[in-house]
């Protein structure tokens, strides 16, 4: 079975430049119009700030700095006594454990006029918590032994900060973006799915390091404040399957999105702790690498060692002026070749292990002049416009900028500089190969690549296949038959006789002289996966490694298709991440061998043999009246499906298996299980 999936890498570009720009990653042109203030992007990016800063004044234990944001800001945040209790109860216990007398007397203050109030009427409980942190005046806050060893622990500093991050992103609809959700959603399916298929995971060390184990608390609705229908059990079991939840933490959920589904998963997923520091290399390195930003500024390998968690972000949100984090669209659509570089984690040299042998790892005079050369050819056909990358700025820490002295910065940025020099003929080689496959300038394409390397082929042949199928159709197209068939005699006939699973796509190309199909006319090709896969193999043999991102992409693709196979249904959010997209590859010309191709060379990042699968496929609406089981038997209807799950806390999987077992009826199962 293939363990890789195809991927819609232009899908992936778009999520990425929208997280880019939303996260103002990078330098906004002169050039640029105005955004307007009350776009959503930039007021949910403002929002974001202000939400870090909060969290980092409550984690510092800076409780009135906070309060007076949320005055500020979010008002009717502090409406609720819950959390204005639980505030007042934390600056009580940051009083006391700063231990001057000044803070004492102040901690005293707060007791009679802020917390004794607050407690009276925040929760049944919390006049019981009230008495019992009083006991802090009495036991030192370094007693391991004391009945307040709790209150005086620093973590009651994150779970507190983690909780009013949940609380303030649900307020203000400051979710992170598309990318950052989809990226946590599918990490999290990847390591189930592996661990319950006994499965080790070949990108474990990048997903363990880049989805954090720990969770933010969540926002829970008031009581009484909302009186909650009874939701629909399909949806209380897709959230609680979805985010990792229990049956009754998936119904407080809902509760407090006020039933809105899709409202709920994405509070749960922006719960789950991203390493943000990495997956802003991660991004870096992929950007670089595809062409979208220029290689400028200081970069760290993603798979270097990470131990900060938190974003770099600026702690002044209010400096951020909005619309700073928006580009002109017009500069970032289609995402073209640039002067660019980029680091090779695995390979330090100039040139890589892959790089073949007549090469001159030294020469590298020669890859500038061909570089050049094919700059100037792409720049004539006019596809070629350096100009529209975009530098990358990354997050700034004032902070830690300024800890750094002057030396140190201009002694990284030189460093930085020689590394990119060093490699930056090689990345414009690779770039502008890619762009001409892009534009589906495919006798273009074999003419550069020979001349960089004439035994390219030689290895990558069915690259080669796939770019005389496109050479041949657009002959065909343009009703030049006579140079369509000697493309297809002089290469396309012996390539199929080298590899006869090339014959089925030989012969569904040669039906194009019956009947042309206009939709393979012009630039409506679909050159992108193409393009795509040429440039991670010419990358590699210039010594390029593709971008880890690509990687994850792949592997956690390829797991989410599997683990819907086995739970017998759609997932529903797959549309709101844009998962979907990603998935649609238009195979209508470029053959299932083109995936294929690359499946050997790049198994070792996706989930290897002993893979299971299910032979059914997911039921368009995911509530279909019937199941069908991996051996095609009918074993029972959705509700018998969702009263197992609901009764027995079952996945969806396995709750299927075991009502196959007692012909599809659920109180048998039930009452098995219970017997």
């Amino acid at each position: 079975m293939d363990s890789s999936s195809p991927v819609n890498w232009e899908a992936l570009d778009a999520l990425v430049i929208e997280f880019i720009k939303s996260e103002n990653l990078i330098e906004q042109s002169s050039a640029s119009p105005p955004q307007s203030p009350s776009s959503y992007s930039s007021s949910s990016y403002q929002y974001r700030l202000l939400i870090l800063h909060i969290r980092r004044l409550l984690q510092s234990g800076d409780i009135d700095s906070a309060i007076d944001l949320l005055r500020l800001h979010a008002p009717s945040i502090l409406e609720d006594h819950r959390l204005l209790f639980r505030l007042q109860k934390q600056k009580f216990i940051e009083l006391l454990r700063k231990g001057t007398e000044e803070d004492r007397v102040s901690a005293i203050d707060c007791l009679r006029n802020a917390l004794a109030p607050c407690a009276l009427d925040a929760y049944p409980e919390a006049y019981e918590e009230f008495k019992h942190v009083l006991l802090a005046f009495i036991y030192d806050k370094d007693d391991v032994t004391s009945p307040v060893v709790n209150e005086w622990s620093e973590r009651r500093l994150f779970e507190l900060a983690g909780l009013m991050t949940s609380v303030l992103r649900a307020h203000l609809h400051a979710y992170d973006p598309v990318f950052s959700m989809a990226i946590r959603y599918l990490i999290s399916i990847h390591k189930g799915f592996c661990f319950r298929q006994g499965i080790s995971s070949p990108i474990t060390d990048l997903t363990e390091r880049l989805l954090l184990e720990e969770r933010d608390l969540p926002a829970t609705p008031q009581e009484g404040l909302f009186e909650a229908p009874p939701f629909n059990e399909v949806d209380i079991q897709a959230l609680a399957h979805a985010v990792e939840l229990t049956r009754q933490g998936a119904v407080d959920s809902l509760k407090f999105a006020k039933g809105d589904l899709f409202q709920a998963f994405q509070n749960e997923i922006c719960r789950m702790r991203l390493d943000i520091t990495m997956l802003d290399e991660l991004i870096h390195e992929y950007c670089v690498y595809r062409g979208i930003v220029n290689s400028g500024g200081l970069y760290t390998s993603p798979v270097s060692n990470q131990t900060e968690s938190e974003s770099t972000l600026s702690a002044d949100f209010l400096d951020v002026r909005s619309g700073s984090n928006k580009l002109a669209d017009t500069d970032m659509d289609s995402p073209g070749t640039g002067d660019v570089s980029i680091q090779n984690p695995e390979g330090e040299g100039r040139c890589g292990s892959t790089v073949s042998s007549h090469e001159d790892c030294s020469t590298s005079a020669m890859h500038r002049h061909k570089a050049s050369k094919i700059l100037q050819r792409n720049k004539s056909r006019g596809i070629c416009d350096r100009n529209k990358r975009k530098r990358w700025k990354g997050r700034h820490d004032v902070q830690s900028s300024s800890s750094m002295s002057e030396e140190q910065q201009v002694s990284e940025i030189s460093s930085s500089v020689e590394v990119s020099s060093d490699k930056e003929d090689t990345h414009e080689i690779m770039l502008a190969v890619k762009e001409l496959a892009n534009k589906g300038m495919a006798a273009e394409v074999v003419e550069e690549i020979n001349n960089i390397d004439p035994t390219f082929f030689d290895q990558n042949y069915i690259l080669l296949f796939q770019l005389k199928r496109v050479e041949f159709v657009k002959l065909v197209n343009s009703g030049d038959y006579s140079r369509a068939l000697k493309v297809a005699c002089s290469h396309l006939g012996p390539l199929a006789t080298r590899d006869p699973n090339l014959l089925k796509p030989l012969k569904e190309t040669l039906l194009t002289l019956l009947t042309p199909n206009e939709k393979f006319s012009g630039e409506s090709l679909p050159f992108h996966a193409l393009s795509t896969s040429l440039q991670v193999a010419i990358g590699r043999k210039l010594g390029i490694e593709e971008p880890q991102l690509m990687k994850i992409i792949r592997a956690t693709l390829h797991t989410h298709n599997e683990w819907f196979k086995l739970q017998m249904c759609k997932d529903h959010f797959e549309g709101l991440l844009k998962i979907d997209v990603l998935k649609q590859v238009d195979s209508s010309l470029l053959a299932d061998t083109l995936s294929k191709s690359l499946t050997n060379d790049v198994s070792s990042n996706t989930c290897s043999q002993g893979t299971a699968t299910s032979s059914s496929k997911p039921h368009e609406d995911g509530s279909s009246p019937a199941q069908v089981s991996s051996t095609g038997e009918i074993v029972s209807d959705e509700a018998s499906i969702l009263k197992v799950m609901e009764f027995l806390a079952l996945p969806r999987a396995d709750a299927i298996h075991l009502l196959a077992q007692y012909n599809g009826n659920a109180e048998t199962v039930i009452q098995q299980i219970f017997a």
